[in-house]
């Protein structure tokens, strides 16, 4: 940087960059070194350049020679002037005085000071140092267990118990290893599931799991399910506590082996001659009963009673006159018989038995229980015809055998 001294007007330059300054400037506005003196005058910008003067030619007839105005002391070196016409002296060449130097601007000190400032660039952040100790979800405290190498035995401590945790020998009547201070006992073992049917009894007399080993709760849709099976429960029971012994029964009756059981007395709404209510029971096959009326004898019964009520399990049922084959087309055959029964506490129940149109007798089941009458009402039959009655040549009925155990 250049610049000039009040005193001699030669310029004055930075001797780190060559920066210029201003006139009065001592510190390089570039890089804030201290200027220094270079030594080389270098033109002032604001200074005029020195005029020369000119001798105008007077006679144009007569060759001149150009003369050339002396420079002043502060003017740079001095150029060959053009000739003039006039051939004026030198006293009497014109001149421009130099316009007068501008005031030195005094420096601001703040602001050289602030040229002085050196940049610094902004800290960077801090990361956060490390936790000694590694954070933990908040709930079931876990226990920290030291980092150590696998230890060797111990003076004092041959043939000790070895630590469940470290594997260090330790006394027997110790309760707590030496080293890692955890129970001798080790880790308490987690009970097993218990079965359904003790989870119902105990209820929720449970221990109440940690946080974080809760089951998931269910809601909604799998909430309403719960309900619905548990209701579904609820009334199973219900129904087995009111059903039970009727499953019981049922259960004996379908294991039961069969024996005959004869009814005490026999009655019909008619019957025809010699041929009474009480063949039909008779345990023979080529006696018959009939109610001497033809067709279908719709409405027609047959009755058997009990002394004592009696469990029944089946009943046989021969129609016609006979097995025989040859022998069905003499008679009607019982189709539909409505079987009304009449129980020990008076009650009465209603049992539709349908039988095919073929010769012999025709099992179904009859289970009821405590039965003190049967009443078989005709409803249909096979082949009806107005010289024809139908006929029943026997009825057999079952019940428990008393070899039953």
């Amino acid at each position: 940087m250049t610049s000039q001294t009040p005193e001699t007007g030669r310029a004055e330059s930075c001797a780190e960059c060559g920066t210029r300054g201003e006139p009065g400037q001592s510190f390089c506005d570039a890089c804030g070194a201290v200027l220094g003196w270079s030594g080389t005058p270098v033109a002032d910008p604001s200074a005029p350049e020195p005029a020369t003067a000119a001798r105008p030619d007077t006679d144009t007839d007569t060759d001149t020679a150009p003369t050339t105005a002396p420079a002043t002391t502060a003017a740079a070196p001095t150029a060959a002037a053009p000739p003039s016409p006039h051939h004026e002296t030198e006293d009497e060449a014109p001149t421009n005085p130099l316009p007068a130097a501008a005031p030195t601007p005094v420096p601001d000190p703040a602001d050289r000071a602030r040229s002085l400032l050196v940049p610094v660039a902004d800290p960077e952040p801090r990361t956060a140092p490390e936790p000694a100790v590694a954070p933990v979800l908040p709930g079931r405290p876990e226990v920290q267990r030291p980092q150590v190498r696998t230890p060797g035995p111990e003076f004092g401590t041959e043939g000790g118990v070895p630590c469940p945790w470290c594997g260090t020998p330790t006394r027997p009547d110790r309760h707590f290893c030496a080293r890692c201070a955890m129970p001798m006992a080790g880790r308490a073992e987690a009970p097993g599931r218990l079965p359904w049917w003790r989870r119902m009894l105990n209820g929720r007399n449970t221990e109440t799991p940690w946080a974080g080993d809760r089951p998931r709760l269910r809601r909604g849709f799998g909430r309403i399910l719960n309900w619905v099976v548990g209701a579904l429960v609820i009334a199973l029971i219900v129904t087995l506590a009111f059903y039970a012994d009727d499953g019981y029964q049922a259960t004996r009756d379908h294991f039961a082996k069969r024996a005959p059981v004869a009814p005490d007395t026999f009655k019909a709404s008619r019957s025809y001659p010699a041929h009474d209510a009480k063949l039909a029971f008779d345990k023979r096959s080529n006696t018959w009963w009939g109610p001497g009326v033809t067709q279908s004898g719709e409405g027609e019964w047959l009755e058997a009673r009990f002394d004592q009520p009696t469990r029944l399990l089946d009943v046989i049922i021969t129609p016609g006159v006979s097995t025989k084959v040859d022998q069905l087309t003499e008679s009607a055959l019982p189709h539909r018989i409505e079987a009304r029964i009449t129980a020990a506490d008076g009650s009465t129940s209603t049992k539709i038995i349908t039988l095919d149109q073929g010769a012999g007798g025709q099992r179904r089941k009859f289970r009821v229980g405590d039965v003190t009458a049967v009443r078989f009402i005709l409803r249909s039959a096979y082949g009806a015809d107005a010289k024809k009655q139908v006929a029943i040549a026997e009825i057999e009925f079952f019940g428990r055998s008393n070899s039953n155990t």
